[in-house]
């Protein structure tokens, strides 16, 4: 679930009625908001995102109508002196810097990096707060963009602020079982856009997963399709060889950072079995999370579902 903050901002400004984008550049302390976190402000007061998740939010909002009609960004600081910050939760030493920046001189710019989140490009977008030169750096062509994106974590170096534009996370769940039906609400709460791939009519119907994409292509074929790359975790759930394994053999050689198989030790066992004699190295086979999750010691179904969507976070993360 990709936020939408920059493309409300671009709407609001395109439809005549003025915009702004705050943004956190900076935390130190308790800050509840991490840098790079974003709030949309109309021209007439509507709001989208959070800066702070309180109070700061009405200061910025007042900053951002002034910067709106001077046309000029600015810089704010709030720390623990502010009774805004006080109330939401920087009390602890904790301090936060907004950038303010109205969207009409960077309209063109905001246009770039809108059309580069839709078209799932990764891409940083960069701003000298000495200057306010800024500047859209696709991967490849700046180190120190190419570090914030491959991070995921927003900041400033030197000079100039730095947030990276990854596309969104995507979960492809192979197998519409019941593990299926709370992994892929909570993928979404987590930020994933999820996918389910069962060419089974009576396991994948919209009844059993109300509003979700489904596809009934084989499971390879739905997978060559949905072109999993480094941002996409996939989790086969059916037990049966016959569509596990010709969506295992396609993850293996995608660029999915996680790859996670239900079953046991001895199902998974089989399975590496079924691997090596298809030509698969150890060094590949060794990428599978099995059995998938977490050892929470799950029981239900959104218990395991809870231990998958862990134990993906975890190597999302690094942890």
């Amino acid at each position: 679930m990709h936020d939408q903050i920059p493309e409300t901002a671009l709407e609001w400004f395109r439809a005549g009625r003025g915009a702004a984008l705050a943004t956190v550049v900076e935390t130190w302390g308790s800050a509840p908001r991490q840098a790079g976190s974003q709030l949309a402000i109309s021209g007439t007061g509507e709001i989208m995102g959070s800066v702070s998740g309180g109070c700061v939010e009405g200061a910025v909002v007042v900053e951002a109508l002034e910067a709106i009609e001077a046309g000029v960004p600015r810089l704010l600081s709030f720390g623990v002196s502010d009774e805004t910050a006080f109330s939401v939760g920087l009390a602890c030493g904790g301090t936060i810097r907004v950038l303010v920046e109205p969207v009409e001189p960077i309209a063109d710019l905001l246009a770039g990096l809108v059309a580069a989140r839709a078209a799932r490009e990764a891409v940083a977008y960069s701003v000298n707060l000495e200057d306010w030169s800024r500047a859209l750096l696709p991967a490849g062509l700046d180190d120190a963009a190419d570090l914030r994106l491959s991070s995921d974590k927003a900041g400033v170096d030197g000079a100039r602020f730095i947030a990276p534009h990854n596309p969104p996370l995507r979960m492809i769940v192979v197998g519409a079982v019941h593990i299926a039906q709370p992994l892929l609400a909570m993928a979404r709460l987590a930020g994933y856009d999820p996918t389910l791939i069962d060419p089974r009519e009576t396991f994948g119907a919209q009844q059993r997963f109300p509003g979700e994409v489904i596809l009934d292509d084989w499971p390879d074929e739905a997978l060559a399709k949905l072109a999993p790359d480094a941002r996409t975790a996939i989790i086969t759930l059916t037990h049966d060889p016959k569509l596990d394994d010709p969506a295992i053999q396609f993850a293996l050689r995608s660029k999915c950072f996680y790859l996670g198989c239900l079953g046991s030790k001895k199902t998974h066992a089989a399975r590496v079995a079924r691997l090596q004699a298809a030509g698969y190295s150890e060094a590949e086979i060794t990428r599978i999370h099995a059995p998938v999750g977490l050892a929470i010691g799950a029981k239900t179904p959104a218990e395991i579902a809870i231990s998958v969507l862990a134990q993906v976070t975890a190597i999302l993360r690094g942890a």
